[in-house]
């Protein structure tokens, strides 16, 4: 009886669904709230450089950077729970923490791979003799080397952008976490992890027990921190005071958002007294467990509804229009869309699940975008007729409107300049209106792009002591995904290495790909080099007309073969 009720109401969801969409959709279909610009300049507060202290021996260093980073006092020394986005910057706290407790630096425990957490690390390392553990989660290391490896050039700049570190002083307001990015301070100072682990970690050190876990949440290899005598939760990126990076626009790897709903239930479970957050401000007593149980409902609403949404055959650009969150939910003050949104969070919980393809038909193979700017400029009378609606959305503030013409002009290459100075006005003016920080920031910072003499800066420059950090593996990586192919023929070139340290990696030429690989028959070239050598040669740090006539590497005599089989890596 009871799977005949559960038939009956499966057969008929479909006509319960059918007759209530259309209700749904007129109900539902308004831009989620936001907090005016004024709310955003008052969320600065939350930065406030300040070193917290709290009678458990934990003191948490906020507003020194984006990033908090966390003392705790052990018996005969102390542990650091994230390090900083900077070495400047670690040393800053470091020595407002010394003056609390100057017992030396046992271990520094990274919640994450994120270079805000990691970067002011070899600060700390070379204090002492007797180095200080690392420790992470077993795939810290590896999402680290990607971001610094193949994906560098374009989170570099997409980071800039999201973090504003290029705009004047008096345009930025804050990054949503914090006051601002400091990357660029100072040199990376990232130290591969010491210790790992997969799923938890029980240790005790300087006397004091830690309880480590794996949490996958805004990074898949987050942890979080619990000291169970002191009734501590340090839960990394998990939580903050605004609306979580569901999503994050400077791009990344799917976050499993009902992942993330499951690692704030694991920390629920310890019923903790204090958190710690690694971004904004402390929370102590019944705050702790009211704060964790509205994010993570936050959280699972937007996944929960999204999904549903989803099975009722919306597209990604109808749901951001249906879900906002509860009166009750968004209320919250850790809910504010400083950070991210609702609607970006619906397109990445989509994408997550089904892939980039809406579903429409009429975006599984589009007209390029050069195609498709060309009959719409046919269809209003031609491109001069584009660029005065172009003005004409500039005039009646239709900024939105105005990026969107502009787009197809810039494809046209008609007006460019003219096109693209009219653009840069309009993410001004979005930008000035946005109360997302990340939003704001990313239109100004591309607003600044546009100007013809702008100039770029590398947001995370190369040094020998990086390089020393980011395997050999890690750099082959990036000469395949850098392959031109339009450098080379289809024919068959193998180059085989030997480096110092015993290691021999092979890179062969075929059908325009470059596979890398172990065997080390046949070759066209043999090149042995110190394996330091070869990558400060690789990126930038040498020369490598002088390092290879040199002879520091060696090409058994085939120099220029080898010169330029490396310019083949070049745009």
């Amino acid at each position: 009886m009871r799977f005949q009720k559960y038939f009956i109401f499966i057969f008929l969801l479909p006509l319960i669904i059918s007759c209530s969409d259309e209700t749904e959709m007129e109900s539902n279909n308004q831009m989620e709230h936001s907090s005016s610009l004024e709310e955003l300049i008052k969320h600065t507060e939350e930065f406030k450089k300040e070193i917290y202290s709290y009678g458990n021996g934990i003191h948490v260093a906020v507003g020194y950077g984006i990033a908090n980073s966390i003392m705790v006092e052990g018996i005969d020394g102390n542990i650091i729970i994230d390090a900083s986005d900077s070495t400047y910057e670690a040393e800053i706290i470091h020595n407002q923490f010394k003056k609390i407790n100057s017992n030396p630096i046992k271990a520094i425990i990274y919640t994450h791979n994120h270079g805000d957490h990691t970067f002011g690390t070899s600060y700390y390392y070379n204090l002492y003799e007797d180095k200080p553990q690392v420790i992470a989660h077993e795939s810290t290391d590896y999402y680290m080397e990607r971001i610094l490896g193949i994906l560098n050039p374009i989170i570099s700049k997409r980071s800039t952008r999201m973090f504003g570190t290029a705009l004047p002083e008096e345009q930025l307001i804050n990054v949503g976490i914090g006051p601002y990015l400091g990357v660029g301070n100072s040199p990376v100072g990232y130290i591969k992890p010491t210790i790992t682990f997969q799923d938890n970690l029980k240790l005790t050190i300087a006397g004091i027990d830690i309880e480590l876990y794996h949490a996958p949440g805004e990074t898949n290899d987050q942890l979080f921190v619990w000291l169970p005598n002191k009734k501590a939760l340090m839960p990394g990126d998990n939580i903050y005071r605004t609306f979580p990076n569901l999503y994050t626009i400077r791009g990344t790897t799917h976050r499993e958002v009902k992942g993330w709903v499951d690692s704030l239930d694991q920390m629920r479970s310890f019923n903790p007294q204090y958190l710690f957050p690694s971004h904004t401000r402390p929370l102590q007593g019944t705050a702790v467990m009211e704060t964790l149980t509205i994010y993570r409902d936050a959280i699972q609403y937007v996944h929960d509804q999204t999904i549903r949404l989803m099975n009722k055959g919306y597209y990604p650009d109808q749901i951001i229009e249906m879900i906002q969150l509860p009166k009750e939910v968004a209320s919250s003050p850790f809910l504010k869309e400083f950070y991210g949104t609702v609607r970006w969070s619906v397109k990445s919980i989509f994408n997550g699940y089904l892939g980039w393809f809406s579903g429409n038909i009429s975006e599984l193979d589009p007209l390029s975008r050069l195609e498709e700017a060309k009959r719409f400029s046919t269809m209003v009378g031609g491109e001069q007729n584009l660029f005065s609606e172009l003005e004409k959305a500039i005039k009646n503030q239709d900024m939105q409107w105005a990026l969107q013409i502009s787009d197809r002009l810039i494809a046209l290459d008609f007006q460019v300049s003219k096109t693209k100075k009219l653009r840069a006005t309009a993410a001004q003016t979005i930008a000035a209106e946005a109360t997302n920080p990340n939003k704001r920031n990313y239109f100004l910072a591309t607003a600044l792009e546009l100007n013809p003499n702008f100039e770029s800066t590398t947001l995370l420059p190369n040094t020998k002591e990086l390089l020393n950090e980011i395997s050999m593996d890690m750099f082959f990586d990036i000469l395949s995904v850098r392959l031109n192919p339009e450098k080379i023929d289809s024919s068959q070139y193998r180059v085989c290495f030997a480096f110092s340290s015993g290691l021999k990696r092979t890179i062969t030429l075929r059908n325009k790909v470059a596979e890398v690989s172990s065997i080390d028959s046949e070759c066209n070239l043999e090149i042995e080099s110190d394996d330091q050598v070869f990558k400060e040669t690789l990126a930038g740090l040498r020369k490598p007309i002088i390092t290879v006539a040199s002879g520091t590497i060696n090409t058994n005599g085939e120099s220029t073969a080898f010169l330029r089989f490396l310019g083949y890596f070049t745009d």
